[in-house]
């Protein structure tokens, strides 16, 4: 959906100028009703200020994108105004804001999160947004929107012209594990490289909320060739016959001339969808086994996030909603039988939250971990066994006790072994089926792969799990010693801490971040405060940048200054991904200032004995936190340490 079909010439007032940030708000609101996109002005309004309450929506560099969901808006809509003379917007970087859109969105669907994104992109360019602030009328300022949008996102323009293939015609997909950071910046790189090579692009981002921007049979059939930066499996049949070059996400980001130019100079080899094709695609450097373990690992920890943020949430809200109903989680009358407590599930309001939330955590978590690894390694085959294998792992089922014994649950290291041993045996099994006769193709995916993979896999994990157990139960009776010797649970909430920021987002960071989940859901005080330290780890970075940026300006060039302030917002909402550009620009000042700074605040976490219940949120699971002041005391002595190293390591810049 273009800028363009969302704003209408009602919609714009130039050179106003209101006194307050309320007053901008107030102007933005009545263009809205004054275009009738509106039902209810009022409950629209309060979604508004409802939104700003939780921080405001101004992104620096003299913008601000007040933006709600609400069941008043008649339909998807943008409003703007310029304010020659600023207005105190509460930004990030301190500057008042001149250029504010205010986007309307409906209940149903997610278009206000891609209206943010695509403004975002196109406000990247500093003389698009230095036009719109100039523009006389709304009708200038329309079109310096669409000359700007048919610019970056060519393959929407509808005029015929834009059919055209002139030179070169690239496609791209983008995917990285959690479908955040690293894919969009992938996708940014790639079509300004296109766009400074004159070379047309089209990029496909496999994000968080679905594949975007998807390219079409026809586009596929007509390009010269594909670009997969991706951290993650994507689906690939359907470039069957065409070049394609497959390479990490950071390639992407990083050496997006170099991609295209492969594609363009014809260096990439022809990729082969069927199986038994010698042929593949090509990449930029040939994939290690460590390269391959990765993509499948995080293929399956992609997958798995979801369930354990929503349902670790949904738990940390039941054991909050029984301690404000003063449940005390040490009564002997709030124990089990078995001597299992009950905390959680006293109240009956508790014991939903609990009870949901264990569904989508502990009985999902490690079934689609396993699935989704074993499919990336033996495709569709290998869901089934995946599955299974992961629901066995956290049953503990064994030769002797086919229903599962509880000391021989192998949880997370199980659920990893049953994905990749289960995955690369079922890949077997299909190059021996390839023997077969051609009368028995259609019986391998309805009965031979489901019916031999299961047999495969549970075989495997009941003669597995009674070891893996002992080390499962090994890793968390070792990680609660450790909570009782404060001696041994700092150093462990500091190396925990700083891995978070050795790649944040890479192999170290996932590594850190699944094991503090993976403990979360026994339920000790050890496992949160392993937790507590994962998170505060992961802010560190992102604050450490944004406090460089803001105060010391000198060290940073205007491009980096104008993009810090943003830090602060992906800091405090446990978004490391924010201090990967600056990281990749200067990674010898950046990481290791940023590594002393997140080891500085998990020891500090761990010290003070701080806890957290939820796997994700920054701030805003603030009341799952144990000990708030002092774990935000971590965080930004962790951060001010980061910053001062920083200054120490990087030299003022010229401009």
């Amino acid at each position: 959906m273009r800028i363009t079909d969302l704003l209408k010439k009602q919609g714009i007032s130039l050179g106003v100028a209101p006194k307050t940030k309320r007053e901008a708000i107030d102007i933005l609101v009545s263009l809205h009703e004054k275009c009738g996109n509106l039902v209810d002005t009022a409950a629209y309004k309060d979604g508004i200020l409802a939104r700003e309450d939780m921080g405001t929506t101004a992104i620096g560099m003299e913008v601000a994108i007040p933006h709600a969901k609400s069941e008043a808006v008649k339909a998807p809509a943008l409003t703007a105004i310029t304010v020659p003379g600023g207005v105190d917007y509460e930004s990030p970087d301190g500057a008042p804001c001149k250029l504010i859109f205010m986007i309307a969105a409906t209940l149903d669907g997610d278009v206000h999160l891609e209206v943010l994104a695509r403004l975002m992109q196109m406000l990247m360019h500093e003389d698009f947004t230095a036009k719109l602030k100039a523009a006389k009328t709304p009708e200038e300022f329309l079109k310096v929107i669409d000359d700007q949008e048919t610019k970056q996102f060519p393959e929407e323009a509808a005029a015929p012209a834009a059919e055209k293939k002139e030179g070169y015609r690239v496609l791209a997909v983008t995917a990285c594990p959690t479908g955040i950071a690293h894919t969009y910046m992938a996708a940014e790189a790639l079509a300004k490289a296109g766009d400074k090579m004159g070379i047309t692009i089209k990029v496909e981002t496999n994000g968080s909320g679905g594949a975007k921007n998807v390219l079409t049979a026809e586009e596929i059939a007509n390009c010269d060739g594909i670009i997969i930066a991706a951290d993650k499996n994507v689906e690939t049949a359907r470039f069957d016959g065409k070049p394609v070059l497959s390479t990490k996400v950071a390639d992407g980001i990083h050496k997006p001339e170099e991609l295209i130019n492969k594609i363009v100079n014809g260096e990439v080899g022809v990729f082969h969808a069927d199986h038994k094709a010698a042929a593949a695609a090509s990449s930029a450097d040939d994939e290690s086994l460590g390269r391959k373990i990765y993509k499948h690992l995080m293929n399956g920890v992609s997958h798995m996030l979801p369930f354990v943020v929503a349902g670790g949430i949904f738990i940390a809200i039941a054991f909050l909603i029984d301690s404000f109903a003063g449940v005390d989680a040490a009564d002997p009358k709030n124990f089990d039988a078995n001597g299992n407590s009950l905390f959680g599930t006293v109240t009956p309001v508790a014991a939903w939250f609990k009870n949901i939330g264990g569904v989508a955590m502990s009985n999902f978590m490690l079934p689609i971990l396993a699935g989704f690894i074993a499919m990336s390694i033996a495709d569709r085959p290998g869901l089934l066994v995946g599955i299974v294998g992961g629901a066995l792992a956290s049953a503990g089922n064994t030769f002797w006790n086919p229903g599962g014994d509880s000391d021989a649950v192998s949880g997370f290291l199980g659920a990893l072994l049953a994905g990749f041993v289960a995955g690369w045996l079922l890949k077997m099994l299909e190059k021996a089926c390839d023997h077969l006769p051609r009368a028995l193709e259609g019986l391998k995916p309805i009965l031979i792969y489901p019916l031999a993979g299961l047999g495969i896999v549970g075989v495997m994990m009941c003669a597995v799990n009674p070891v893996m157990g002992i080390i499962n139960k090994g890793l968390v009776d070792g990680v609660t010693y450790m909570a009782e010797k404060p001696a041994l649970l700092v150093p462990v909430c500091a190396l925990m801490a700083a891995m978070m920021a050795i790649d944040m987002g890479g192999p170290f960071n996932k590594a850190a971040y699944v094991t503090a989940t993976t403990l979360l859901s026994s339920g000790t005080q050890a496992s949160y405060k392993v937790m507590a330290a994962v998170m505060i780890g992961g802010m560190v970075p992102p604050l450490v940048i944004a406090l460089s940026t803001t105060i010391f300006k000198k060290r940073w060039t205007l491009a980096e200054r104008k993009s810090g302030p943003v830090n602060f917002v992906m800091g405090i909402s446990f978004i490391t991904e924010g201090a990967i550009p600056y990281a990749a620009s200067h990674p010898l000042q950046v990481i290791p200032s940023c590594m002393v700074g997140s080891a500085c605040a998990g020891a500090l976490s761990g010290l003070w004995s701080c806890t957290l219940m939820a796997p994700h949120g920054g701030i805003f699971v603030l009341p799952t936190i144990g000990n708030p002041a002092l774990y935000f005391l971590a965080l930004a002595i962790g951060a001010v340490v980061g910053t001062a190293l920083l200054t120490l390591l990087k030299k003022p810049v010229k401009e």
